[in-house]
């Protein structure tokens, strides 16, 4: 709003200050120019298909090819369905073994006690050695020494324990 001056009459004259819409404008302009791209961006998931199949406890100890479950011992021992193995000679064996499988599949136990940088070591030999799926084992196993039990377990693969989860585990702090 500007006062006109000179002359006999004061007039008020309204004109609008465009810099500062034009200095908005361009800004919005600007960030909708660098923030449109990243809207269409597309990310790919892959899914595996999912498939059902049930198996019968009876079909499980004719597996020729049981599931490989690799587990770190309390002190620091690695074993491969049951087979003790050293940690420098862990990739090359599942290399080994791998070559034999269709899957790369390999399950993962480790002692409560194992120590957290080790086990990931053994997780980094595992990926070494050819594991492209690294599946954690959720229950504890125990090795099946009953000879009364192989239909519950195939074998070369522990059976779960017997023993319920909540008398084996450690108090909370």
């Amino acid at each position: 709003m500007g006062m006109g001056g000179g002359g006999k009459r004061d007039k008020i004259q309204s004109d609008i200050n465009v810099t500062p819409l034009v200095d908005v404008c361009l800004v919005l302009l600007i960030i909708f120019m660098v923030v449109t791209p990243l809207l269409s961006k597309d990310f790919w998931v892959h899914l595996p298909k999912q498939q059902k199949e049930e198996i019968q406890p009876e079909q499980l100890p004719d597996d020729p090819m049981p599931p490989l479950v690799l587990r770190v011992g309390p002190d620091r021992s690695l074993q491969v369905n049951g087979a003790v193995i050293g940690f420098e000679e862990l990739s090359d064996r599942l290399k080994r073994m791998f070559a034999a499988r269709d899957d790369h599949i390999l399950f993962f136990d480790a002692d409560d006690d194992v120590d957290y940088g080790f086990a990931v070591e053994v997780l980094d030999q595992a990926r070494d050695g050819g594991a492209v799926t690294i599946a954690p084992l959720v229950e504890r196993l125990t090795q099946s020494n009953d000879a009364s039990s192989p239909a519950e377990a195939p074998p070369g693969i522990a059976a779960p324990e017997a023993t319920p989860p909540d008398a084996t585990a450690p108090a909370a702090p």
